[in-house]
């Protein structure tokens, strides 16, 4: 079997993710899911310790997936990981484009190929964004993402809600 990497900002991660993680799995038999830091992307709720501390959490007991933390590019990580390809979910054609231009990149400077991996219909809604939105209010996520995400979720909006 192959190792995959599968790379993300996770801020937090979601049920999205965790079914792009379920179907690499199934593909290539190990998934190195690794948390990057995106200086491009706004920062988000929680620290990359919290981050991986709800990763984690949320994958125990998932044989097959380690869970780490690297500095850098993308393609980077797969030298560093020992990955033979790059995972990337799509939600839509959209996704596609961006993630379509990065593959490529990564394919030219490092050799390592980017597997697209489609969203299950159901799932392809769930954006760490609109997640983060909506605990503001303190919506119920239960739905949306994994029980020890959604814990940390209500906890960061009652700090919120009373600093």
């Amino acid at each position: 079997m192959s190792v995959a990497l599968y790379p993300g900002s996770f801020d937090p991660i979601h049920l999205g993710h965790i079914d792009v993680i379920e179907q690499a799995l199934e593909l290539f038999g190990t998934v190195v899911v690794v948390t990057m830091h995106n200086p491009a992307k706004p920062s988000g709720a929680f620290t990359l310790d919290e981050r991986q501390t709800m990763i984690a959490e949320s994958l125990a007991g998932c044989p097959g997936v380690s869970v780490e933390s690297f500095p850098g590019l993308a393609i980077d990580a797969a030298v560093r990981f020992g990955a033979d390809v790059i995972v990337k979910g799509l939600r839509s054609a959209t996704d596609f484009d961006v993630e379509q231009q990065m593959a490529l990149t990564n394919h030219l400077v490092g050799g390592v190929r980017t597997v697209f991996v489609p969203a299950s219909p159901e799932l392809s809604y769930i954006s760490s964004r609109y997640i983060r939105e909506i605990a503001q209010y303190g919506h119920d996520l239960s739905r949306l993402v994994p029980v020890p995400v959604a814990s940390r979720l209500s906890q960061l909006s009652a700090r919120r809600a009373n600093p």
